[in-house]
């Protein structure tokens, strides 16, 4: 099976949001903005599980694990799909992610204290397992943020997107047609990172308060070899200029993003992101947030 994010497209088109493309000036340069938070379950992370559950038959069960936001876009596609779905989160997922996985009502199990150990007791659940990233067809919906993006604006020359597993980013450099793709992770939480430097995956600390969203150990086989053919720049941000990044993008645009949803205009605001039109993807608002 192959990345196919224009069939991906066409297989959500009816359920997930389009979400605009908001351009600015920041410091004096010109910036697009993927307002992905926007996104009906507040993330990117319904349209991979869209595509997953279309394209994979419409299961009568899915189950799944997470650190907050794929477990609520598989739940809230599974309702939209007539389908049941259970939902694994560590006992660390924030609260604000938990009630809303519940509220798409999805069965939810607290398991374990990281997203690795929930996902092994999800994969021995009776259903259909519904990957968070290392999978064709959830990468292939991811990529769907990315054609929007050079679809409404072509001129864009540089997208900056964060990394957790690795979905978001892999779809996005799949459908951007060799524009750069800027990989960007918090410094205690990068495991793209670490497998850019060993040349193949491996494992990691998760150490960040972006860690719910962006808080794999281990980034996936399949975007590992997408992201490592194409261009490509990796770039760590602190979370002190996480959070102040996120902070600025309230008091100066009024857009209320999550930790994770940041990273990537903390690596613009730092003077990393190259292009004459850049584009940051902001994906997720789906923490109670608080200045």
């Amino acid at each position: 099976m192959t990345i196919d994010v224009p069939a991906a497209a066409e297989r959500i088109r009816p359920h997930a949001r389009r979400t605009p493309l908001w351009q600015v000036e920041v410091d004096g340069r010109p910036l697009a903005l993927k307002l992905e938070h926007l996104q009906s379950t507040g993330s990117f992370k319904i349209r991979g599980a869209l595509n997953s559950l279309i394209a994979g038959g419409t299961p009568d069960h899915v189950v799944t694990a997470s650190g907050g936001n794929h477990g609520l876009g598989v739940a809230r596609a599974a309702q939209l799909l007539g389908v049941s779905a259970t939902v694994f989160v560590p006992v660390s997922a924030p609260e604000g992610k938990v009630r809303r996985i519940e509220a798409a009502g999805a069965k939810l199990i607290r398991h374990g204290a990281s997203y690795s150990e929930a996902a092994a007791a999800a994969r021995e659940f009776p259903g259909v397992y519904v990957e968070a990233y290392d999978d064709p067809l959830t990468v292939s919906g991811q990529g769907t943020v990315g054609l929007e993006v050079v679809v409404d604006l072509p001129e864009v020359d540089s997208v900056a997107v964060a990394v957790g597993g690795g979905g978001l980013v892999a779809g996005i450099a799949s459908a951007i047609d060799g524009r750069l793709t800027v990989a960007v992770e918090p410094e205690g939480c990068s495991a793209l990172h670490n497998a850019l430097a060993a040349g193949r995956p491996v494992d990691g600390p998760v150490e960040s308060v972006a860690a719910s969203a962006l808080g794999a150990t281990r980034v996936g086989d399949l975007p590992f070899e997408v992201v490592t053919s194409v261009p490509l720049r990796s770039l760590l941000v602190t979370d002190a200029q996480l959070l102040s990044a996120r902070d600025r993008l309230w008091e100066e645009f009024r857009l209320a993003v999550e930790p994770a949803a940041a990273v990537p205009f903390a690596a613009f605001l730092a003077g990393d992101v190259p292009g004459e039109l850049p584009c940051v993807v902001l994906c997720g608002a789906n923490t109670d947030w608080t200045p």
